[in-house]
């Protein structure tokens, strides 16, 4: 499903001497699977997350991405959206004046348009929310609230994986949602995001811990270091890292 070749990449600025943050990753993630991409601080695995979706922060100086088969390597952020491709923040932000479900159905029915659908129904739509929200334990004081606005961090990250079940991605990339979650916000954001495992549906993870992938059970873990994916395997492998840490990496990729 998606298909990631010697991907190169920095902060996009005019200064030709920027710093190449992506030094060449190479991954393949097949429809229906789960992978992980663990590592530490500054390695690139946010970066990843943003080029891949299209971010306009970022300029890919080398490489390809490729979704479905379709090269979406200078595609922008929207037609990737609408393709099917869906990034969860580490940071979600806030929009205040918009309310939440105003701005899911208006995201769903711009992707819906772009695909020649017609758009959702207001039923249909009210329907699906009030189902979504209830397996996040969203309240509906919460879906009545501008976007983000007045949330704790967990409530934020539930949020995120409400919005991704309204927009019933074919790719979610999940960028550190485990990050500022207590045991009880983490299982919930976790069985929200096994609960959109499917055959067609493929999943990227993006964490420093083994502890949300002890819920999800990835198909595949890969380790990054210094721009680059250096080593790939089971998951067990996140039990390795867990307890030896990264330095081995590190001084691999140096």
């Amino acid at each position: 499903m998606l298909k990631i070749t010697d991907l190169r990449a920095r902060l996009d600025a005019e200064d030709d001497a920027a710093i190449e943050i992506l030094k060449g990753v190479n991954l393949d993630i097949p429809a229906g699977e789960v992978h992980a991409i663990m590592g530490p601080n500054g390695c690139g695995k946010s970066t990843l997350s943003y080029v891949a979706a299209g971010h306009d922060g970022y300029e890919v100086t080398g490489g390809s991405i490729a979704f479905e088969g379709e090269d979406i390597t200078e595609a922008e952020p929207e037609e990737r959206a609408a393709k099917g491709l869906f990034l969860s923040f580490q940071y979600p932000v806030e929009i205040p004046g918009v309310p939440t479900l105003t701005f899911l159905k208006e995201a769903a029915n711009a992707q819906r348009k772009a695909r020649g659908e017609g758009p959702i129904s207001a039923p249909e739509f009210m329907k699906l929310a009030r189902e979504n929200a209830a397996k996040l334990g969203i309240s509906n004081d919460m879906l009545k609230r501008p976007v983000n606005v007045g949330f704790s961090g967990g409530e934020k990250k539930r949020m995120e994986i409400f919005q991704a079940m309204m927009l019933a991605p074919k790719l979610l990339i999940l960028d550190e949602t485990d990050s500022g979650l207590d045991i009880d916000a983490l299982r919930i954001v976790a069985d929200g995001v096994n609960a959109m495992r499917a055959p067609d549906r493929s999943m990227l993870v993006i964490t420093h811990y083994q502890r949300l992938l002890q819920y999800l059970k990835p198909d595949v873990v890969h380790v990054m270091s210094a721009g680059r994916i250096v080593e790939s395997g089971g998951p067990e492998l996140a039990e390795q890292l867990e307890a030896e840490g990264y330095d081995k990496y590190a001084t691999e990729a140096a």
